[in-house]
């Protein structure tokens, strides 16, 4: 991860622009450039590409969709980026967040239009912080489908994808520009590739336990849900080259990912009339602001676990999921007739769960708002057969990085663009903030796809 003088390395082959990283963001940006008649190459360090993408639900929020209209959903850019601000404090750069609200609808529309991506949007429940329903996915809603199907989109358009390449150094000239780089493949030669321009889009620093005890200590020593590749190399490089960063201990937790197993829950399961107990039975925090800054709430309970607790008519909304469907399959979602029952199979106290059960219900029944600040107005009540799965909090994603403009071009502390470096994902400074709680849901893929489309778009020209 260097970077090194360009003057005087020679280059055999130079491409108009390098991507490096096949996520979203990767590919999104290479479908951008091929759309604009430019050859691209993408380098991927895994065999298959993969990444942070495969490992999400694969949700993308988006403003203003022909889809929204169909489900007489009124929304707009204006307003997503109204809740993107208001999630984190606003603490993100204002301009940012509008080009990427008002970019991001009609990427989703070319995405479809073009390369044959089926979208469709989830009316059946809304995000924490989401003041509409604009979260759309692929029909598995899941991030492996996304990322296969941005990969078969971004070959058939002409894209090249070099998998089982790590990208170890850049070479760079005094003012900044990027001439090539190297890269290493699986039996440890070494090629050198020139460049025209550079994508970085391989992700944060996540799988990076250094930086992430330096940046994020509350989560060093918790489960990461990441992808292992995101070992901050777009954060080195940048600093290498003076780049300017900015909310570097941004992130996305999750207070729902069932343990040991390791499968993410969706948020559902809290945000339709669920609640979480520790393993005393006993309810901790207000569920409902959202499952980013839920992992560290989690990791504070006895042995850092947590219950989920649900019913069947919530569990058959998260079954659209197929991380959910895939829990369910492997027996992590346990199911009771009644509140002692339960207490049996999850080896919770009864008498305290059935406490806790009695708190809710009757908050639920009196619309009245919880000492943690958990409104239960309009909230249903649980019914028969009750589900419950055990869970642990989790780091996803990084979601500081390199500070870019609306062109996605990587920035200099004084303001100024490097002349040929392009950010996009997780490599990019997001639109969270500096703290967990700053994380509205599909930020992380928001920026990806958004940005990437607008760093392959400045790259091409």
């Amino acid at each position: 991860m260097k970077v090194l003088p360009a003057e005087g390395v020679a280059f055999d082959v130079t491409m108009p622009t390098v991507i490096i990283g096949a996520g979203a963001a990767g590919l999104t940006a290479a479908l951008a450039l091929r759309d604009a008649g430019q050859d691209v190459l993408v380098l991927e360090r895994d065999p298959v590409p993969r990444g942070s993408t495969a490992l999400s639900a694969g949700l993308i929020p988006a403003a203003g969709t022909r889809w929204q209209k169909a489900a007489s959903i009124e929304d707009s850019a204006d307003t997503f980026a109204a809740d993107i601000m208001a999630k984190a404090s606003n603490e993100p750069d204002a301009a940012m967040v509008s080009a990427i609200a008002g970019r991001i609808g009609g990427v989703l529309e070319w995405l479809a239009d073009k390369h044959g991506l089926d979208f469709s949007v989830i009316t059946d429940f809304r995000y924490p912080g989401h003041s509409a329903c604009r979260m759309h996915g692929l029909p598995s809603r899941s991030g492996e489908e996304l990322v296969n199907r941005l990969r078969e989109a971004a070959e058939k358009a002409g894209a090249d994808i070099l998998c089982d390449a790590q990208v170890t150094a850049l070479f760079a000239e005094s003012d900044g520009k990027i001439r090539g780089l190297d890269f290493r493949r699986p039996d440890g030669s070494e090629e050198r590739l020139g460049c025209e321009a550079l994508i970085l889009a391989c992700n944060g620093y996540g799988g990076n336990p250094a930086l992430v005890e330096r940046y994020v200590p509350q989560l060093a020593k918790a489960l990461y849900f990441g992808h292992a590749g995101n070992q901050g190399e777009a954060l080195l490089w940048g600093e290498a080259l003076g780049a300017a960063t900015r909310h570097l201990s941004g992130h996305q937790g999750h207070g729902s990912v069932a343990h040991p197993i390791g499968i993410l829950i969706s948020w559902a399961t809290m945000t339709e009339g669920g609640f979480q107990v520790n393993v005393e039975g006993r309810r901790f925090s207000d569920e409902s602001h959202g499952y980013s800054e839920q992992a560290a709430k989690v990791l504070q309970q006895p042995d850092g676990i947590a219950w989920s607790v649900f019913d069947e008519r919530i569990a058959s909304i998260a079954r659209q999921f197929e991380d959910f469907r895939q829990a369910e399959a492997a027996g992590v979602i346990v199911s009771a007739e009644d509140v002692a029952g339960l207490a049996r199979v999850t080896k919770l106290p009864e008498t305290a769960l059935a406490e806790t059960f009695a708190e809710v219900e009757a908050l639920k029944r009196e619309g009245a708002t919880d000492d943690f600040g958990r409104a239960f107005a309009s909230v249903p009540p649980l019914q028969p057969p009750y589900r419950a799965v055990r869970v642990t909090g989790a780091l996803f994603h990084t979601q500081g990085g390199l500070v870019v403009n609306p062109q996605a071009r990587v920035l200099r502390p004084d303001g100024t663009a490097f002349p040929n470096l392009f950010a996009a994902g997780g490599a990019a400074c997001g639109v969270s903030g500096s703290r967990a709680e700053g994380y509205l849901s599909g930020n992380g893929l928001l920026t990806a796809v958004a940005l990437g489309h607008m760093a392959g778009e400045a790259a091409a020209g």
